[in-house]
């Protein structure tokens, strides 16, 4: 009992006389944001002082299974996102007066985008096809009639004949009309033609977004043309041309180039061709079908995780503070966890603990701290919080200091290590490391244990089972009283070489 007095003594002697050292860990700002575990909707931007800050990313299409090709001009190196279709010819501009997320492509009628399908993509492939839509946000400058933004030709054998197939989309009367020629099998209307055209109701207004999709059904035969999520026209695509008739499917000739915006001023975003029919976006409900995109961003929020960092035993976290602006119903929420082994850790365990910015924590303690960040928008999704930095203040016990002198003396398979005492009051023991090298302790021969070997809180240790003739390394390291596991910075380094006695 007054040993385990004396202990709790001496502990809490320690850490009066001997207090906690304070560090800071920051993340983004100067420093950069560090790749996270997990991120969710988010994306950077630009923070205060100039500085990458991390914020909402804006609605956009995510590739899925079902995507054959997604153009959404993030990347101006290669404006492909996702798809197996290669670039013929480029002259679009890139630029930020974007609808969804950071980028957008700038037509100036000067040839537009010009792509190839690989074999397996849509327009890539020959034969029967299923059900596709073709989808694009729009922002014309002029929307003058005889503007292309779309066009597909190609050729196909019909019964020994070359048959000409068309797929185009262009302005007409400032509304945008879609021709489709020979494009579905044993197709035509009620004259013997098989070209289609879908034409649009809403007039395009220049300098303003609208979302324009092509979709065709091959379970019902249906093809429509729809403008904010709203059917502009429609028609069946049937033997008879009403819904009980025989569905024509969609057959394609030869490959050949798609063209975007070959002959239009404006600008276009987040393109894409999906093998099902179309159906509302995520972002988009039913109850403002008329209103698609007019939530920035999503009203889910976002989220980001993250990696373990890696600070020393027995640290304590102090505070989280963030370098942030929060608009008007935004929010930000962080949480921080805590332990000496991440291996273990699940989506639950370490339990999460909600701290708020600048505000004292207690009760994280460990090896590795974690951070979980969920970001917030407005009611309208028209604002997102950003975060510039945030910075980790914590506290860690001190490393001992090693023996100032440490000796060796050679015997007969053994070495005898003497050291004084640390002059570190928070020195509770002493690790001896040894190795055959200068520098590299991995010792694996001492009766005692491999490197390195708990001496206990002495000052002379004797190493047997060591090989006669061979030279060993040797460096002592202080534990802390505190907490063993933390190990402070090895000794000036010594050597000996066994042998045996003589006459033996």
């Amino acid at each position: 009992m007054n040993c385990n007095r004396k202990t709790v003594f001496f502990v809490v002697f320690i850490l009066f006389c001997f207090p906690l050292s304070a560090k800071e860990i920051e993340l983004g700002g100067k420093t950069g944001w560090p790749v996270f575990q997990l991120e969710e909707n988010i994306a950077k931007g630009k923070g205060r002082f100039g500085y990458d800050c991390i914020q909402l990313a804006t609605n956009s299409f995510v590739y899925d299974e079902n995507t054959d090709l997604l153009i959404n001009f993030e990347n101006p190196r290669n404006i492909i996102s996702e798809g197996q279709y290669d670039i013929v010819a480029n002259n679009l501009k890139i630029t930020d007066q974007a609808k969804m997320a950071k980028g957008a492509g700038l037509s100036r009628n000067t040839g537009g985008l010009s792509i190839q399908g690989r074999p397996g993509t849509f327009f890539g492939s020959e034969g029967f096809m299923g059900s596709f839509s073709i989808e694009f946000w729009l922002c014309p400058s002029v929307a003058e009639n005889g503007e292309i933004i779309l066009k597909w030709e190609s050729s196909k054998n019909v019964r020994g004949n070359l048959v000409h197939q068309l797929l185009n989309c262009f302005f007409s009367e400032g509304k945008l009309e879609w021709t489709l020629t020979d494009f579905f099998d044993n197709y035509t209307d009620a004259e013997g033609s098989s070209e289609i055209h879908l034409k649009g109701m809403t007039r395009i207004i220049p300098d303003t977004w609208s979302y324009h999709a092509l979709s065709y059904d091959c379970e019902n035969g249906i093809l429509e043309y729809l403008v904010n999520g709203i059917t502009e026209d429609i028609r069946y695509i049937t033997s008879d041309g009403t819904e009980d008739g025989n569905i024509s499917l969609v057959v394609l000739g030869r490959r050949s180039k798609l063209q975007f915006c070959s002959k239009y001023t404006g600008k276009i975003d987040d393109i894409r061709i999906l093998r099902r029919p179309y159906s509302t976006p995520d972002y988009q409900s039913a109850e403002s079908a008329g209103k698609v995109g007019r939530m920035l961003f999503q009203a889910t929020g976002g989220k980001f995780i993250t990696k373990p960092i890696v600070v020393s035993t027995g640290s304590r976290l102090n505070t989280l503070t963030a370098e942030m602006t929060v608009p008007d119903q935004c929010e930000v929420c962080y949480y921080v966890r805590s332990g000496d082994n991440y291996f273990n850790w699940t989506d639950s365990y370490p339990k999460w603990k909600k701290v708020e910015s600048g505000k004292e924590i207690k009760g994280v303690t460990g090896m590795f701290f974690q951070v979980s960040c969920e970001i917030y928008p407005d009611g309208d999704g028209s604002v997102t919080p950003t975060i510039t930095n945030i910075k980790l203040d914590f506290d860690e016990l001190p490393l001992p200091l090693p023996p100032f002198t440490v000796r060796a003396e050679a015997g007969d398979r053994q070495v005898t290590l003497s050291w004084n005492y640390s002059v570190d009051e928070t020195a509770g023991g002493y690790y001896i490391y040894y190795g055959n090298r200068p520098g590299e302790y991995l010792g694996r021969f001492a009766v005692q244990g491999d490197s390195p070997v708990n001496a206990g809180n002495v000052t002379s240790f004797t190493l047997t089972g060591l090989e006669n003739g061979k030279i060993y390394y040797f460096a002592i390291a202080a534990w802390s009283a505190l907490d063993n596991r933390v190990i402070g910075p090895l000794s000036k380094e010594v050597y000996a070489r066994p042998m045996s006695s003589l006459g033996k």
